[in-house]
């Protein structure tokens, strides 16, 4: 969800501002993908690299954060959401963390659509993470080879599929540290549309965009018409 500070300074507006309508357009995109059939979206709302940004507006998207969550997880149940944040947690505030894990909770049975918030997270920790926690568990397979099969379920994500569609906002055309695991076989979908005028029209754009491909998963063109 890039673009927020760059959509407050066109505006003469400060940087926080533009987080604040970014928190804004979370909630119109999350109830356009349940009108949309979209079982799973995962958002990138705070990397790990973030914590390098001015230590004022870290503090304030933490507060938007917190705020968030205290007006959104109603909605969100209502509206037949389940909730899930993943990262590395520990650094946030207790109050945060209360937050997170009671909206966990509280739409946990959820089945509609599955959101997925990343905070304070990176791809690479991810992948180190799950490595770590898979040696933890079997500390004699010293010399073991770790197979895919058997690192995916220490993946901060084992509950959701791969993504079907990767949409990054704002003009620039890279990844970031997001997901590098799980955007393995991804389409990838870049515009310049700041992330707080990303609308449901971009959003139809995008899904567009992700249906004129052909998904071959190294197979042949002819192979899928033969299966």
């Amino acid at each position: 969800m890039d673009g927020n500070g760059r959509w407050a300074k066109k505006r003469f507006m400060p940087r926080v501002a533009g987080h604040a309508q970014g928190v804004e357009r979370v909630r119109d995109i999350v109830e356009a993908c349940i009108q949309r059939g979209v079982e799973y979206l995962t958002l990138f709302a705070f990397s790990s690299e973030n914590w390098r940004r001015p230590e004022e507006e870290v503090s304030r998207l933490m507060e938007l954060f917190v705020m968030a969550l205290e007006r959104e997880v109603t909605r969100m149940h209502r509206n037949g959401v389940c909730l899930r944040v993943v990262g590395d947690l520990g650094r946030f505030d207790a109050r945060l963390r209360e937050l997170i894990a009671q909206g966990e909770a509280r739409t946990k049975e959820n089945k509609r659509l599955t959101l997925t918030v990343c905070a304070n997270y990176g791809g690479r920790w991810d992948i180190l993470n799950a490595v770590n926690n898979w040696r933890r568990d079997n500390p004699d397979a010293t010399t073991v080879p770790i197979s895919e099969d058997a690192l995916a379920p220490y993946l901060t994500m084992p509950y959701a599929p791969e993504p079907d569609l990767f949409i990054r906002t704002g003009g620039e055309q890279r990844i970031s540290n997001f997901l590098l695991w799980q955007l393995a076989y991804s389409e990838l979908y870049f515009t310049d549309t700041l992330w707080p005028d990303f609308d449901a029209e971009a959003l139809d754009l995008a899904i567009a965009s992700y249906r004129k491909r052909e998904r071959r998963f190294g197979r042949t063109s002819e192979q899928l018409l033969e299966r």
